[in-house]
């Protein structure tokens, strides 16, 4: 009886054949679809890897329209030439199936993972009734977990599968057919410009539109603090913001006029403990990263990915803040230990026995919080060396003593008025000694003491209400975990389909006159597109259907009935929706200058090949078009050329200055530009003729009578063919490098 071990990706099949073969796997060569065999003294055991998803949703007919309805899972790389390199993974593990009679998913553990496996098995075992399913369960990728899972297969979890199955379908149906909806509107105002939304697009853009409008809508209200300095000690009027200049002005005058006799009534000092922060969940992850390391989110990811298929640290998609015993944990500081960039941190745990972590209250049944394995990592690069400091670090930070922290406050009178300061002091490190991610400021309250009056120096500042903050992407994906939107595998990518459709820019996120026109526009005529309770309602459908309280097809058809009457909203505000998503594209376009030709904005368009020119925002009525340096950047300047009348522009280029330009091919302008070309070239040559000539004379001087020689283009001799086992080793080479590109 052989198996067929089904992998994510190829590191992972590697690290599996590794475990289960004792070093003694056979690799066999197929193309870029390599995978590996154990034999087993009478059974074979198959590892093979695919690469990520293999299949991908399409609809079942060629409809141009919408609504879509019907959806069936195809090869990716029938559906999308982009994935054309997958089909050599497919057809290997085709070609393996039937040899087997056991299949075993070992794709990562969670939703996406069951989808990709259970998806590949279930193709490529159409044909046998009989098969055996099973499933690895595994958190790291390290030889001793790799083989108890292998020892202790679960049965597949078809509950788990077909909750991600819905989850890619309406998906799919809401993407396209809302996206497809958006752009027919568009279209019919005379506006050729592909849009899309989605169902978790659309409320992620209405929560930061709303944000946009409040900072938008915001007027700031001026107050006033008043401020005493007793001692070098600063303490603030217990009256706080006073946003009444009158009463401001009242109080400083009486504080004022007592100001040489400010008593200080009650000093009271406590000792608090700073609590060591949880292990990271993979939200925590990218927040601590972003605000230590200035880790985009989505880069974090795939950093703790590489570490994970590298058996560094354990899965990173875990919702988790949760260490159990059974990890080993008192191992892993062990072997956390023999790192000499850790040796130290590890060994103030071992000295102390400190074994029980503080943990978090997140859980996930699938996994654990991220933890480092105890292996040894070799040549990480820089980015993968940081994540992996800031994960150890706070894994062993939470095994460490509480910090302490003396607080003091003081109250004060100066006349009638009561003042207040507050100080502290870290007293002792105690976690703080090994995560030094983390800073407390002492703030100190000395110099005075209670009973006694000292003379206070006043003052009285003004400041301003500030707008709510702005959005970063790790801030909004921890809004969204916490609203229920997403899952903790897809929100930051969620979150960059916005960028790229240019509905929202900047670090602290910025929703573009664009972004903000799509998101009225169905606020105003389709609320449900963005109303974030359909949204939680189908997420919460969908882990109905992992729990098998609901099933697949009550969960989709209903996903597919809110979408119908999405689109019933939609269309029956079609031509205020097409009115409302043309103004807002006007609004939203930069204009370069006034079309000469009809009075009408000339602005930057892209052609189907995706190759950027200047035309009439007034197409098809004005046919006008002006060409474009290919990657520029152009910046109109308010002036027009005296001679063509076009628009004068500033353009833009990595590398090649910035010059201006008006934007007609053959303005008289631009024969000076030819000109002056072929001037330089003219120059170029004599410089080069003058050069030869100087040379010549040269060597003539140095040896009178001879000639100088002209060079020329030798052929190298051939070089040797190189031995075999020379060639073997670019071979592998080659065949690593291959490897690390799949990964």
């Amino acid at each position: 009886m052989n198996t067929l071990i089904v992998a994510e990706k190829p590191s992972v099949a590697l690290r599996i054949a590794i475990a289960l073969g004792d070093n003694k796997q056979r690799r066999v060569n197929n193309g870029r679809a390599g995978y590996y065999e154990i034999d087993n003294g009478g059974s074979i055991t198959y590892i093979a890897p695919a690469v990520g998803h293999l299949f991908t949703i399409k609809q079942t007919d060629s409809k141009r329209g919408y609504p879509v309805l019907n959806v069936e899972w195809a090869p990716s790389y029938e559906v999308n030439k982009g994935a054309a390199y997958t089909k050599q993974y497919l057809m290997t593990l085709q070609s393996l199936a039937p040899k087997c009679d056991t299949f075993i998913n070992a794709c990562d553990y969670d939703v996406e993972g069951t989808v990709i496996g259970t998806n590949i098995i279930t193709f490529i075992t159409a044909q046998m009734p009989h098969k055996k399913m099973e499933r690895m369960k595994f958190s790291t990728t390290t030889i001793p977990e790799l083989r108890e899972a292998y020892a202790h297969l679960l049965p597949i979890d078809m509950n788990n599968f077909y909750a991600g199955e819905v989850r890619h379908m309406l998906d799919w149906l809401w993407g396209i057919n809302l996206s497809r909806a958006l752009t027919a509107a568009v279209s019919t105002a005379g506006l050729y410009k592909a849009l899309s939304i989605g169902r978790v697009q659309g409320p992620t853009l209405a929560l930061l539109s709303v944000r946009e409008e409040e900072i938008a809508s915001f007027v700031p209200k001026p107050f006033w603090k008043v401020s005493a300095l007793i001692n070098n000690v600063e303490f603030q009027s217990d009256r706080g913001d006073m946003f009444d200049k009158a009463e401001a002005d009242r109080v400083f005058r009486h504080v004022s006029a007592h100001s040489k006799d400010a008593v200080i009534n009650k000093i009271d000092s406590i000792e608090q403990s700073l609590f060591p922060y949880p292990p990271f969940d993979l939200t925590s992850l990218q927040l601590e990263a972003s605000r230590t390391l200035r880790m985009d989110p989505s880069r974090t990811l795939a950093v703790a990915q590489s570490l994970y298929e590298k058996s560094y640290i354990s899965y990173p998609r875990t919702s988790s803040q949760k260490l159990p015993p059974t990890l080993g944990l008192k191992r892993i500081i062990g072997d956390i230990a023999k790192n000499p960039n850790y040796a130290a941190l590890a060994g103030i745990l071992i000295k102390s026995e400190r074994f029980t972590p503080r943990q978090g209250k997140k859980t996930d049944e699938a996994h654990p919080a991220i933890y480092p394995t105890g292996v040894e990592p070799k040549s990480l690069a820089p980015e993968e060396q940081k994540v992996y400091d800031l994960i150890v670090k706070r894994f062993l930070a939470c095994f460490a003593e509480s910090a302490t922290v003396s607080r003091v406050s003081a109250k004060a009178h100066i006349g009638d008025e009561a003042f207040s300061a507050n100080g502290s002091t870290l007293i002792k490190k105690g976690w703080l000694d090994i995560y030094d991610y983390m800073k407390v400021e002492d703030k100190s309250v000395e110099g005075i003491d209670e009973g006694k009056r000292y003379p206070a120096k006043l003052s009285m500042d003004e400041s301003q209400t500030k707008p709510p903050r702005r959005y970063s992407k790790a801030s909004l994906i921890a809004e969204l975990e916490r609203r229920n939107l997403g899952t903790k595998a897809t929100r930051a990518a969620i979150i960059d389909t916005l960028f790229k459709r240019n509905y929202i820019t900047g670090g602290q996120i910025t929703v573009t006159s664009f972004g903000m026109s799509v998101y009225r526009t169905l606020r105003d005529n389709c609320s449900m597109i963005i109303d974030e309770s359909t949204t939680r309602q189908l997420e919460e459908d969908m882990e109905s259907i992992a729990r098998g309280k609901k099933s697949k097809d009550e969960v989709l058809e209903e996903g597919k009935k809110m979408l119908l009457d999405a689109l019933k909203a939609f269309d029956s505000n079609k031509a205020k929706v097409s009115e409302s998503m043309k103004a807002g594209l006007k609004e939203s376009t930069i204009s370069l200058g006034k079309c000469p030709t009809d009075g009408g904005n000339l602005v930057i368009k892209r052609s189907r090949l995706g190759k950027q020119f200047v035309g009439c925002d007034n197409y098809p009525k004005c046919t006008t078009t002006y060409p474009l340096p290919s990657g520029a950047k152009i910046i109109p300047t308010g002036k027009v050329c005296e001679y063509c009348h076009t628009p004068i522009v500033k353009v833009m280029r990595w590398g090649k200055g910035v010059f201006e330009m008006d934007l007609d091919p053959k303005c008289v302008t631009k024969q000076k530009w030819a000109s002056q070309k072929e001037a330089n070239k003219a120059e170029e040559k004599a410089a080069t003729h003058g050069a030869a000539t100087k040379k010549v004379q040269a060597v003539r001087k140095r040896a009178p009578g001879a000639v100088a020689k002209p060079k020329t283009n030798r052929r190298k001799p051939a070089t040797k063919p190189k031995a075999r086992g020379a060639r073997k080793k670019k071979a592998k080479g080659d065949e690593a490098a291959q490897k690390e590109q799949e990964e």
